[in-house]
């Protein structure tokens, strides 16, 4: 299979046709040339209105539910979900019944890859109960790219130790979910005169922050990989800042949803704004922007988390949290940061803290693109969603751009122009 992609382009700061408008032949799955201008009839030509290309996207925070809440999700159409979204590789997270543990529930989610890539979130202890570790070997032999219980915290200091000390051998990656669960119990919302007004039992700031001071001071005891999912709060980014700068092998990532929005969406008593991390205050939202600027926060996550409507259209105190938002991440983020780059970085950064590859776009390297337009604006609409949920707290936001399609090696898809 032949493409070319005409006048195209290139947002590829590491390579050398960063910013210039170019043709490229990919001949099964490889791409074959890239010049101003190129001839070739025998391939299936692809001329894009202010077409923009870049390596494909990656989100390692996604929830499909298969098995046991395929009414939620499933793998298959949450993949092509991945895929019109734009992204080329999703980590999909533990969540499931029964949770992913072992090396068959590994490979039962690699074996319906398709298009996109699927790499799963192992989870770090039995049943994400937080008493003892999973065959954490086992599973990175079976494809797993890292290990965590999705949203639980690790409240067991020797947990952590054990497990960024048994994992260097293989150099796996801990992900340990940023709060101080003694603290946050039957919290709802963000802890401050806002959830006082509205009464319902607030999340401090300080339950964040106490788990990634003790989290940090564990792995500069213990080395190994950490990974900080999804901070919220101005100081968080400020203790993950100071970690680097003192070498310590740390990454962390923020939600779209805590970039976009903040607590006083919860006026509304929406439940599609009851999510974990809770909504902050516009002052976090300000923090977490410069830290994705300034590469402190290394990538954004949709953090995508079908809720059935059972659970969702409740009382807000009975709702679980949770948020979709594959489908307007690019959307949302692009306007935020209006700027290309700053979006693409953000879209592609965790690539590097999980270990996977991100060649320069270039001759002879593997097609894996993510093609966009920047310009088109609109407003993140609940008809636009192929998700089976639609428990969207993005519904609403200012949108800017369009993602065009997805080449994956010999695969590709595109979305209706």
């Amino acid at each position: 299979m032949r493409t070319l992609l005409k006048s195209v382009t290139i947002i590829d700061p590491q390579g050398p046709f960063h910013n210039k408008v170019m043709d490229i032949l990919i001949d099964q799955g490889i791409i074959q040339n890239i010049a101003p201008s190129i001839s070739d009839d025998t391939a299936d030509l692809v001329a894009l209105p202010n077409a923009h290309v870049s390596y494909g996207w990656f989100d390692p925070s996604v929830s499909l539910g298969e098995p046991g809440y395929e009414e939620r999700e499933t793998i298959i159409n949450g993949s092509q979900v991945a895929a019109k979204s734009g992204y080329t590789a999703i980590g999909i997270q533990p969540n499931t019944h029964p949770v992913t543990q072992s090396q068959a529930a590994v490979n039962f989610i690699k074996a319906k890859e398709d298009l996109v890539s699927l790499f799963p979130i192992g989870a770090l202890t039995i049943d994400t109960e937080g008493h003892d570790l999973c065959e954490l070997y086992d599973m990175h032999n079976a494809g797993a790219l890292a290990f965590g219980d999705y949203k639980k915290p690790i409240n067991d200091p020797n947990i952590l130790k054990l497990a960024l000390e048994y994992t260097q051998s293989f150099s796996g990656l801990i992900c340990s979910f940023p709060m101080d669960a003694a603290l946050g119990i039957n919290g709802m919302i963000n802890e401050s005169p806002q959830s006082v007004q509205l009464g319902l039992k607030g999340i401090p700031k300080l339950s964040e922050h106490l788990q990634i001071k003790r989290d940090l001071s564990i792995l500069k005891y213990s080395g190994g990989r950490l990974h900080i999912p999804t901070i919220s709060t101005a100081e968080s980014v400020g203790l993950i800042r100071e970690a680097k700068s003192q070498g310590l092998s740390v990454s962390c990532s923020v939600a779209i949803y805590n970039l976009a929005l903040n607590d006083h969406m919860l006026e509304s008593f929406d439940a599609n704004y009851k999510l974990m991390p809770p909504l902050r205050e516009q002052e976090d939202q300000k923090a977490l922007l410069d830290g994705l600027l300034d590469g402190t926060i290394d990538g954004v996550t949709s953090d995508h988390n079908p809720i059935d409507i059972e659970h969702k259209n409740v009382e807000f105190d009975q709702a679980m949290f949770g948020s979709i938002g594959l489908e307007h991440t690019f959307g949302v983020l692009a306007h935020i940061t209006n700027n290309i780059d700053h979006t693409v970085k953000a879209l592609t950064g965790l690539r590097k803290c999980f270990g996977l590859d991100m060649e320069p776009i270039s001759m002879g390297g593997t097609a894996n693109l993510t093609l966009f337009n920047p310009d088109p604006s609109g407003v993140a609409h609940i008809n636009e969603l192929n998700s089976k949920s639609k428990n969207g707290a993005l519904l609403g936001c200012t949108t800017k751009g369009k993602v065009l399609g997805v080449i994956h090696g010999i695969k590709q898809f595109w979305n209706e122009q």
